[in-house]
């Protein structure tokens, strides 16, 4: 399996292209996931930012997705962050949306304050992600 690589050049120029205000949201989205841990890294990853563990894991099946915290997917509108195996993070204060057979769960950001409202809980999900990853 090919490891994914920390790509903060390509989300930057990513970023830079989108309508400014969706484009404001997006980078303060960014930060939280960035300043939340220290082996949280970024790239283009199905054709959008987004974030994953940087440190050793043993093998898995690529199709589960276990290195993949987020991606952003950003249309026209707000910034939806889709987390792929968000049925299995901790989520005690219910920020994480859908309940999909897949085990996705979604947040969606519609603005530089929907993002402060749930930095503090954003940040101690990916933060306790991480660091569960690590112990595998």
């Amino acid at each position: 399996m090919a490891k994914d690589i920390h790509d903060p050049a390509a989300v930057t120029a990513y970023l830079q292209n989108l309508e400014p205000a969706q484009g404001i949201v997006a980078e303060t989205v960014r930060q939280v996931f960035l300043q939340a841990h220290p082996t949280i890294g970024e790239q283009i990853k199905w054709n959008a930012p987004s974030f994953f563990y940087t440190g050793e894991m043993p093998a898995f099946d690529a199709k589960t997705y276990q290195r993949d915290l987020a991606v952003m997917h950003l249309r026209k509108g707000p910034v939806m962050l889709v987390f792929p195996n968000g049925a299995s993070l901790e989520d005690p204060t219910g920020i994480l949306e859908g309940k999909y057979t897949d085990g996705r769960r979604m947040l969606t950001l519609k603005s530089v304050e929907d993002v402060e409202k749930c930095k503090a809980a954003l940040e101690a999900m990916v933060r306790k992600w991480a660091e569960g990853i690590a112990r595998i």
